[in-house]
């Protein structure tokens, strides 16, 4: 009887072993792609304009175009390109107050049939926007036209600065990849802060 179970076992074991061998297989190519995506984003330049009593935040920002980003896309992974702006005014014997902070986040993902990658931004009012290449999509995302940040009658009289943060991060993943990367840390990528006076 005894060794019944132990065949038993043993029979039960390899099939874990095996189960397991084939969802690494299945984890490895998708997963690696959405946790080793590379290239830190860069704000290149950035202003403010004054029109009409709001202030408008105008910036061009570097993403990467490389092939793990393509791939991850195409495998289903979406991500988040999310800008950080707050306004802040010094104080001399303690940290900076806090004037105003606000968020642009827009996503991006692959949609299969089109072959094209698709860029949901709330500045085009929600519309989707579609590309034949990621290049051609990082180079949309990365650029921010007339975003309003700020009313002038917010401002207050002592000296304000602008400081500006571009991050990228995983966003939704489909049901499949979920399940594969339940264990997995979330995976993200934020540049330096860029900051400049709050023109007057």
């Amino acid at each position: 009887m005894s060794g019944h179970v132990r065949q038993g076992q043993t029979v039960q074991a390899g099939r874990l072993i095996g189960w397991l061998a084939a969802l690494v297989v299945l984890w490895s190519p998708t997963a690696a792609r959405a946790e080793t995506l590379a290239g830190t984003p860069e704000v290149r330049a950035a202003f403010v304009s004054l029109v009409s009593g709001v202030y408008q935040l105008n910036a061009e920002i570097d993403y990467s175009a490389n092939d793990e980003t393509a791939a991850a896309l195409r495998d289903g992974v979406k991500l988040s390109y999310d800008i950080e702006v707050s306004v802040t005014r010094g104080r001399r014997f303690w940290l900076d107050a806090q004037v105003v902070a606000v968020n642009l986040n827009r996503e991006l993902s692959y949609h299969s049939v089109s072959e094209r990658f698709v860029v949901k931004d709330p500045l085009n009012e929600g519309d989707p926007q579609s590309f034949a290449s990621l290049a051609e999509a990082l180079q949309e995302i990365g650029r921010v036209k007339d975003w309003p940040i700020l009313v002038a009658a917010q401002v207050p009289a002592e000296e304000c600065s602008v400081n500006l943060r571009s991050s990228v991060r995983r966003g939704r993943l489909t049901g499949s990849l979920r399940v594969l990367m339940f264990w997995s840390d979330d995976w993200l990528l934020r540049s330096e802060w860029y900051s400049w006076s709050l023109p007057r």
